[in-house]
């Protein structure tokens, strides 16, 4: 699996079933050397965006520590807030 910007990958949940997952966009902090992934299930109606830690394996960790959750949710509000993503919004 590779993880880069608009394009798909494939998760496999707690119980076996894979998941397609569209990437909208990934992130990296390099004070502490880690990367994030922001995506959504292709299948979910209400397409909730999801944000994961990744490893250069691409390995996919959950996020747990509330500071740095907090991180990544102003990441994906300043996302959100960008010009040119309401222009693709609005499309």
């Amino acid at each position: 699996m590779e993880i880069k910007e608009n394009s798909q990958m494939t998760v496999v949940d707690n119980e076996g079933v894979e998941h397609l997952m569209q990437i909208l966009f990934t992130y990296e902090n390099e004070e502490r050397g880690t990367k994030y992934v922001f995506f959504y299930d292709t299948s979910d109606v209400d397409q909730e965006v999801m944000a994961m830690r990744y490893t250069d394996d691409n390995e996919l960790i959950e996020i747990e520590d509330e500071e740095e959750y907090e991180e990544v949710d102003e990441v994906f509000s300043a996302w959100q807030d960008d010009p040119e993503i309401q222009k693709l919004k609005e499309e």
